[in-house]
C-alpha cells in the first residue's frame, strides 16, 4: 500500500440523507472503507421542497471522511419548466459543494457512484483538474429483467464517460456483463464488492423457541422482492404442519398490502412485521435468527446476505443477479426465482439443517473479502495504479 494519503472525491447518486438513513448505505460503507487509508469527501445532492434556502449545505465530518449533503429547493410548477430548473439546481449544487470542498485541499481522483448525470459531471470535473476518474455502478436497471436503461442521450453520454474512465467497477460479475451488453465498454472492468460492518454484524445470542426462526429483510416492493410468494410458501408450510416463524423486517410501498395479505392467508401466528430496523437493533435481530430468506425476482448484490453470513447464519435465496456469487451449498441454498415449490423444499431443508452450519466459517468468508479493511485496501491499491498511470 502506498503510504501517501490521497484525497478522493466521491460523487454519489444515492447516499443516506435526512429523510432516509438507509438510502445508498452501501456507498457510505465504501466511503468509510476508503477513509481507513485516505481522505474522502463525499458530495450528495437531494431535492427538497423544505430546504432552508435555495441551497442548504449540511456537513458531517469524521476522521478522514467529510460528507457534504446539499439540499436544493425543489421547484414545483409546470412539469417541463420545473424539470429544467431542478436539473440546473442539481448541477449548481454539485459545483457549489466541490468549490467548498476544494477550499481545503485539491483532489487526487474522482470516484463516481452511479451513472449518468454524475458520470458527465465527474468527467468534466476530472478534465478541468487533469486528474483521473473511475466509476462504480450499483444500479440494477441494466439487468435484462428490468430493461431500464433507455434513452438515446443517456446511452450516448454513458458510453462516452464509461469509455474514458480509468476503471469501471461493478458490485457483481452479473451487473458487469449486463452493462457490457449495452456497449458500455472500458478496458478495465473489475468487481468491487459491497462492504460489511463486521464489528456490528456478528454472531449473537439465539432466542430459544420451538419453531425455526427466519428473517426476511427488504424494501417491501413486491415486484422485485416477491414477498407475496414468500407468504404463500409460509402458508403452505403451515398447512403441511412444518411450522416456521419469519420476522419480516423493513418498510416500503407495499408494506400495508403485504401485511393485509398475511392476514388473508391466516398466517399471523407464523410471521411478524417489525417495520424498519437499523444499526445495532437490526444486527441483533439478524444474529438471533436461524437463517435469512430472500425470494427476490431480481437483485443486484443484496448486502443483507453478507450481513447474515457475518452473523453466522445460512441463507435461502433465489439464483438471480449477483446472489450466486455469494451463496452456494457451503453457506445456504439457492432456488429459481418464482419457484414456490423449490422454496418450500428449501425451507423444509434449512429448518433441519441450520444447526449444522459453522458460524465461524460463514463469518470468516465474509471478513476476508467483504470486510471494511479488505475493501479499503483493494480500493487504495486501485487508486494508486490509476494515479500512477497518469504520472509523466
Amino acid at each position: 500500500m502506498n503510504t501517501k494519503v490521497k484525497h478522493i472525491l466521491f460523487l454519489a447518486r444515492w447516499y443516506p440523507h435526512r429523510y432516509d438513513p438507509m438510502f445508498g448505505l452501501f456507498i457510505q460503507r465504501h466511503a468509510e472503507a476508503v477513509a481507513l487509508f485516505n481522505r474522502v469527501t463525499v458530495i450528495y445532492v437531494h431535492p427538497d421542497s423544505k430546504a432552508n434556502g435555495r441551497y442548504e449545505l449540511v456537513h458531517s465530518k469524521q476522521t478522514n471522511l467529510n460528507e457534504v449533503r446539499v439540499y436544493f429547493k425543489k421547484h414545483e410548477g409546470l412539469p417541463i419548466f420545473s424539470k429544467l430548473i431542478n436539473q440546473w439546481r442539481f448541477f449548481s449544487a454539485i459545483f457549489k459543494a466541490v468549490k467548498l470542498a476544494e477550499s481545503n485541499a485539491v483532489f487526487d481522483l474522482i470516484h463516481i457512484h452511479i451513472l449518468t448525470r454524475l458520470g458527465v459531471l465527474g468527467w468534466f470535473l476530472a478534465f478541468q483538474r487533469k486528474i483521473p476518474y473511475l466509476i462504480t455502478e450499483h444500479w440494477s436497471r441494466y439487468l435484462p429483467v428490468n430493461k431500464g436503461f433507455k434513452g438515446y442521450f443517456r446511452k450516448f453520454a454513458s458510453r462516452f464517460v464509461v469509455k474514458r474512465a480509468a476503471m469501471v467497477t461493478t458490485v457483481t460479475h452479473d451487473l458487469m456483463k449486463a452493462m457490457q451488453s449495452y456497449n458500455l465498454m472500458n478496458n478495465y472492468y473489475v468487481v468491487l464488492p459491497n462492504v460489511v460492518d463486521m464489528k456490528r454484524f456478528k454472531p449473537g445470542e439465539k432466542i430459544e423457541q420451538q419453531k425455526p426462526h427466519f428473517v426476511h429483510i427488504s424494501c417491501f416492493e413486491d415486484k422485485s422482492k416477491n414477498l407475496s410468494g414468500l407468504l404463500r410458501t409460509i402458508a403452505r408450510l403451515k398447512a403441511h404442519g412444518n411450522d416456521i416463524f419469519v420476522s419480516l423486517i423493513g418498510d416500503g410501498m407495499d408494506f400495508e398490502a403485504i401485511r393485509s395479505y398475511a392476514n388473508e392467508l391466516q398466517i399471523n401466528d407464523c410471521v411478524a412485521f417489525t417495520g424498519l430496523l437499523q444499526g445495532d437493533e437490526l444486527a441483533q435481530k439478524l444474529a438471533a435468527a436461524d437463517a435469512l430468506v430472500l425470494f427476490s425476482n431480481y437483485e443486484n448484490m443484496p448486502v443483507v446476505i453478507l450481513e447474515a453470513l457475518a452473523c453466522g447464519i445460512p441463507v435461502v435465496a433465489t439464483r438471480v443477479g449477483g446472489i450466486p456469487e455469494m451463496v452456494d451449498e457451503t453457506n445456504g441454498i439457492l432456488v429459481p426465482a418464482g419457484d414456490e415449490d423449490a422454496l418450500l423444499k428449501a425451507l423444509i431443508t434449512i429448518s433441519a439443517a441450520y444447526p449444522s452450519y459453522n458460524s465461524r466459517i460463514l463469518r470468516q468468508m465474509v471478513e476476508d473479502r467483504y470486510g471494511m479493511e479488505a475493501v479499503g485496501l483493494q480500493l487504495d491499491k486501485w487508486y494508486d495504479e490509476i494515479i500512477g498511470s497518469m504520472a509523466p
